[in-house]
């Protein structure tokens, strides 16, 4: 956890400066690395902000994407890693907290909040089947407990509240998503996200209950909306969670079965410039290396 401290505080307030104007101005599109390459490359195709992956990094890590499997620390670590990596603003997806009361909330947001991120997303799904949300007030206090975390640390950083109703299955997951944001809303949330939203008309409903707080919306298949479409709807973030992680491993997937089940390179063919890649690499390696002289 070294990392946490090696950026300088005045590096870090003008990154959570620059992610919180970046709320303000039109919809901008944060994609979600998993690793300090693809964090890098994103970069450097001129993307404003960045935001971490759970799924995406547990399964680089041979884990499943869940709170028991992945640890505080682990996620902290990566966190860590991927906001010292690059130079623009980190938002991090902080599951649920890791921990299931305010105070423990609370205590998790103070060390996410140490190691430079200008964002931090909570989540409100328990992880239960008979019970896969929190009640609204132990919620709400979940929310609060965050928000008085990120104060108490000085501020700036971006907390993003999300309703996990489309993603349990919740049997009227719009209306309750927008109940449950707009608590989250009066309990201190920057920003609102219910991760499953996919229908226009939907999409457009909830970004009018829950104005003037900024809306994500998560996308991580197809669905028959591009970004100015999204922005139209009034949507001000788009994020992509583990699309760009899982679309790497569709690729090694296929070339890795076809190599063992017909001894073929055939999965080869779709794969990424060795040159472009390494010339990238090695151009951010001398221009980081010139900043430190």
């Amino acid at each position: 956890m070294n990392k946490l401290h090696t950026m300088r505080s005045e590096v870090v307030n003008k990154r959570r400066e620059k992610f919180r104007a970046l709320h303000q101005s039109e919809c901008f599109v944060i994609p979600n690395p998993w690793d300090v390459g693809s964090a890098r490359y994103l970069q450097q195709l001129g993307f404003a902000a960045l935001a971490t992956t759970s799924a995406g990094f547990a399964f680089s890590q041979g884990l499943p994407d869940s709170e028991v499997a992945l640890s505080r620390t682990e996620s902290l670590a990566y966190i860590a890693e991927i906001a010292a990596s690059v130079e623009l603003p980190v938002s991090a997806d902080f599951a649920g907290g890791y921990g299931v009361e305010p105070e423990e909330v609370a205590e998790s947001v103070r060390l996410c909040v140490a190691t430079g991120v200008a964002g931090l997303s909570i989540e409100d799904a328990t992880g239960d089947r008979s019970a896969p949300l929190y009640e609204l007030p132990l919620a709400v206090e979940r929310i609060r407990a965050a928000r008085r975390a990120i104060d108490e640390a000085g501020g700036g950083v971006l907390l993003t509240a999300r309703a996990e109703c489309f993603h349990v299955g919740h049997p009227d997951a719009l209306r309750e998503s927008i109940r449950r944001l707009q608590a989250y809303a009066a309990a201190g949330a920057d920003v609102l996200f219910a991760p499953g939203l996919q229908y226009a008309e939907e999409i457009k409903n909830l970004v009018g209950e829950v104005w003037p707080k900024p809306v994500n919306v998560l996308v991580v298949r197809d669905i028959g909306l591009n970004v100015s479409q999204l922005a139209a709807l009034g949507v001000r973030r788009i994020s992509v969670g583990g699309a760009l992680a899982l679309a790497a491993w569709g690729g090694f997937l296929r070339a890795a079965r076809v190599l063992r089940a017909e001894g073929s390179f055939a999965g080869f063919g779709g794969a990424a410039s060795y040159a472009e890649l390494n010339e990238l690499f090695e151009a951010e390696l001398r221009e980081r290396q010139s900043r430190k002289t």
